[in-house]
């Protein structure tokens, strides 16, 4: 049996028995821990709240929080930072905006993917819009986009509040999150902080799994509400971490964000148009590793010196759009963005003390995008609604390398880049439109919308040591056209509710990542990119019945099937079926819930092929997972939740996974294994 820490836990019950009021009036309905995960609320939309407590508990990143959303997988490399994929799809065909800023990650081997600079219970909302199903959240996002956002609040009058979580749990996890906000009509102000740490896990067959990780950020904003349809607001972030790999030669020994960002928005100002907005931001990740750090360094083997690897990334965009209402069944969105990062690195093979800081950076790539775009919906009333939404994007990119590395290690080779100051540009068009069609009094429903997404190759598939089938530079790849077709129906009643979402999509020059055999050096291994065709379809579906007042039984289901019609084998790391049955007893004080998630097996591979996040290894068997919850709400300000994940200690792997890696003091195993038997508790403070 793996063990739990008691001492965290103590610590966070006294803490935060400072804020538990004597009184219990006034208790509030209970909402129970999230399990199945939140369904379409809207067509292709699905919104959900972060601070909401989930079973299995989630690392403290974004993409960890995702996979609780049927059609959401996650990449796993270790505790933490693990990479999205949405219905098979991964890297920047899903797009990650925080507060609507883009973040981009600086590590060539996906280290820190946009999601691990994202502390979800620092948000207010996540909103998620599957499929090519919008144009106004940045280009290239064609299997959807996730919006983590923060609510702005105008008081009405001076006032202030306090919202603070605290969760201990095994394996000495413990997160800590505060949130304080306080305010006039004229001027308000928020700050929040967050930690998270964990030691190493253990599987359940009790092997320990290099996983553990601290992370800690703080964001503050100041606004200016001269009256209630005026704000302007001035917003900051930093961050920083580090964080153990499983499944690699180094770990991440820092990874800092800084953000400054400024937005204004302005309502109400005629008939015509509803509202004006306007944003510009910055952020600038800074990314370290090394493979002393944070495990026993042995010299010899493939990396025989203190290596150390710092790119950086520095991100700055802006947007400006007008909301407009040209009569009282239709609403137009008009609006251009812009977007630029550049991309630098300096490594140090034979590290002493800072000696990789003193080296100055070099440059090898920058991107540029200018947008224009504009949605419509068009209401019918009593019928449902048409909305549709057109994108141009003008991309620019620079190959500032004078060398390409092929290989790792001891067989790594440097050779002359041959695209070393090419310059490539490309005028890319995407839009959508989409019909609802709403029954029995808005009860149920039913859409139907074709997308079509045009992607720019993105950094990793241009730059990061690729070799192209044609030269040992992969900076001539082709982008991506992807045209996909989703269904749909919703359906809620008094006590019961449905979703079936439903897509069918062909991807034209598909970037396919895969190892091959180095054309220009045969005796080396090299990660290719090139173009396929590719199809793919599936469907994610949830029901939902409320039964003897008080118990509740929750069920979805998720699955996808790609193929590589290039190729004629199945197109790699596609997450195999997923089933999620829950049944929770709910009153208004307390609830109690059992989860059982189960997975097929995934035999649909082609080894060594993938994405820019992972590569199939091998097939997968099927595995099934049994956890329980339990909440409990003390006042109306004060909840306790605290779960048993993975209750019969099941070792078991996630069939998309990265492999593991030999590190010293710890057993290598083919994928890297989840966690066994976790248990947690959370407590939350509302004033």
């Amino acid at each position: 049996m793996v063990p739990f820490r008691r001492k965290p836990l103590l610590a966070l019950l006294g803490g935060l028995s400072l804020f538990v009021p004597a009184a219990r009036a006034q208790v509030e309905p209970l909402e129970p821990v999230v399990v199945t995960g939140e369904r379409d609320d809207a067509p292709l939309r699905v919104t959900t709240d972060p601070r909401k407590p989930r079973q299995p508990l989630p690392a403290h990143d974004g993409a960890d929080y995702l996979k609780t959303i049927p059609g959401f997988s996650v990449i796993r490399k270790g505790g933490t930072d693990g990479d999205p994929v949405l219905r098979g799809m991964a890297g920047s065909r899903l797009g990650i905006l925080l507060d609507g800023e883009h973040i981009l990650g600086g590590c060539g081997g996906r280290m820190d993917p946009p999601t691990a600079y994202v502390f979800p219970e620092s948000f207010d909302r996540i909103t998620v819009i599957k499929g090519p199903q919008g144009v106004l959240n940045g280009p290239g996002n064609s299997a959807g986009v996730v919006l983590f956002e923060r609510v702005p609040r105008r008081y009405a009058e001076p006032g202030a509040s306090l919202y603070a979580s605290g969760l201990a749990g095994s394996f000495g996890r413990h997160d800590e999150v505060v949130d304080a906000r306080a305010g006039s009509p004229a001027f308000q102000a928020q700050g929040v902080a967050t930690r998270s740490h964990s030691d190493d896990y253990a599987d359940g067959d009790g092997r320990r799994v290099h996983s553990r990780y601290t992370r800690w950020s703080a964001n503050a904003a100041l606004a200016w509400t001269p009256d209630a349809r005026t704000r302007l607001e001035l917003t900051g972030a930093r961050s920083d971490g580090e964080a153990a790999y499983a499944d690699r030669m180094m770990d991440g020994v820092a990874f800092e964000r800084t953000n400054v960002g400024l937005r204004f928005r302005k309502e109400g100002l005629s008939p015509l148009v509803e509202k004006v907005e306007a944003h510009a931001f910055r952020n600038y990740v800074d990314h370290v590793m090394d493979n002393f750090s944070l495990r026993a360094f042995q010299p010899g083997g493939t990396m025989a010196n203190r290596a150390v690897s710092n790119p950086d990334r520095e991100t700055r965009g802006a947007k400006a759009l007008a909301h407009l209402r040209p009569n009282d069944t239709n609403t137009v969105v008009v609006g251009a963005d812009w977007q630029a990062n550049d991309h630098t690195v300096r490594n140090s093979m034979n590290e002493t003390a800072m000696s990789y800081a003193s080296k100055p950076r070099t440059d090898d790539a920058s991107f540029a995008n200018r947008g224009i775009f504009s949605e419509w919906t068009h209401e019918h009333p009593g019928a449902g609604r048409l909305v549709s939404g057109l994108r141009l994007d003008r991309w620019q990119a620079e190959d500032h390398r004078a060398t390409i590395n092929i290989g790792k290690g001891a067989m790594a080779v440097t050779l002359p880049n041959p695209t070393a100051g090419a310059e490539r540009s490309k005028t890319l068009a995407s839009g959508f439109a989409r019909v609802e069609r709403e029954l029995g009094g808005k009860a149920t429903t039913l859409y139907a919308g074709l997308g079509r997404a045009e992607r720019f190759p993105d950094y990793w598939e241009l730059f990061s040591d690729r070799e192209a089938p044609e030269s040992i530079s992969a900076f001539g790849t082709r982008p991506e056209r992807t045209t996909q077709l989703d269904l749909g129906l919703l359906h809620r009643a008094a006590d019961w509710s449905a979703t079936v979402s439903a897509f069918a999509g062909r991807i034209d020059d598909y970037i396919l990542i895969h190892t091959g055999v180095a054309r220009t050096m045969p005796m080396r291994t090299a990660t290719i990119a090139r173009n396929v065709d590719a199809t793919t379809h599936g469907l994610e579906a949830g029901l939902s019945r409320t039964f003897a007042k008080a118990w509740k039984a929750d069920a979805t289901l998720a699955w996808v099937r790609g193929e590589n019609d290039t190729d004629g084998t199945p197109l790699a790391q596609q997450p195999p079926l997923e089933a999620r049955i829950a049944v929770t007893r709910e009153d208004p004080r307390w609830s109690a819930g059992a989860l059982l998630r189960a997975v097929a097996r995934q035999d649909r591979v082609d080894p060594g092929k993938g994405n820019i996040a992972g590569q199939d290894i091998r097939p997968t068997a099927g595995f099934a997972v049994f956890s329980l919850n339990a909440a409990w709400r003390y006042s109306k300000s004060v909840t306790v939740t605290g779960g048993v994940d993975n209750v019969f200690d099941r070792t078991y792997a996630e069939h998309l996974s990265r492999a593991g890696s030999m590190i010293p003091g710890f057993i290598q195993s083919t994928r890297v294994n989840e966690p066994g038997r976790t248990l947690w508790l959370k407590v939350q403070v509302s004033l």
